[in-house]
């Protein structure tokens, strides 16, 4: 593979934020009096930006101005929490100071909010990503390709030289509409077969396989 640049996504691939994405919603939703969600709920829920997770969490037909108050609830108190419980996935850490021991540059491109995209890269990875773009106005949400063409084209790299790494079948649409291939990791969000129904081409079990498939 000629491969000069790899994009990850976050939630899922590279980062286990679940437990904290869990706990917020539920204070949100506790804030305004809502049922709480399990933990496999917000699971299912995550994957479209921080907006639609909150449309997802509450009830059905509840009214915009209330699920706007939840929006905003939530995104307080995330801003505070985000980092109370979320770890890097086991060998993530060693497999991207590989890929910047060799020279290849490397991304996230993540539909969570760009503050906490960012807060969470300079404290989980600092210094191994050559650039970092989460959900921000003014460009469009994955799948739509502009966060990845933007980065893209800000460092360079022709698409054909680079590859994308997510958990989820937003993740698979991304790499289709930006014209890079997709790898998907089943330790994240979504099963292998869920990945499959949604047409995962190449599936890998631990990071370490990652190493393999870029240096063939």
């Amino acid at each position: 593979m000629n491969c000069k640049m790899i994009i990850f996504d976050l939630d899922g691939t590279i980062l286990d934020t679940l437990e904290d994405l869990f706990l917020s919603t539920n204070y949100a939703l506790r804030k305004s009096g809502f049922p709480e969600r399990s933990i496999e709920e917000v699971r299912c829920f995550v994957g479209n930006g921080i907006r639609k997770l909150i449309e997802r969490a509450v009830p059905e037909q509840t009214p915009e101005n209330l699920i706007n108050q939840v929006h905003q609830d939530f995104t307080k108190y995330y801003a505070q929490h985000c980092a109370d419980h979320t770890k890097p996935y086991s060998g993530i850490l060693e497999i991207l100071q590989k890929f910047r021991n060799a020279g290849i540059k490397t991304a996230v491109v993540s539909n969570k909010a760009d503050y906490a995209v960012q807060t969470l890269c300079a404290d989980y990875f600092p210094g191994l990503f050559d650039a970092v773009a989460g959900e921000r106005e003014g460009i469009r949400r994955k799948p739509a390709p502009d966060a990845v063409l933007a980065v893209l084209h800000d460092l360079q790299i022709p698409p054909e030289q680079a590859v994308y790494i997510g958990d989820s079948d937003v993740d698979i649409a991304t790499a289709e509409n930006s014209g890079l291939p997709c790898i998907s990791v089943e330790w994240g969000f979504r099963d292998r077969a869920f990945l499959l129904q949604h047409g995962a081409q190449k599936i890998i079990s631990v990071p370490e396989e990652l190493l393999t498939l870029i240096q063939q």
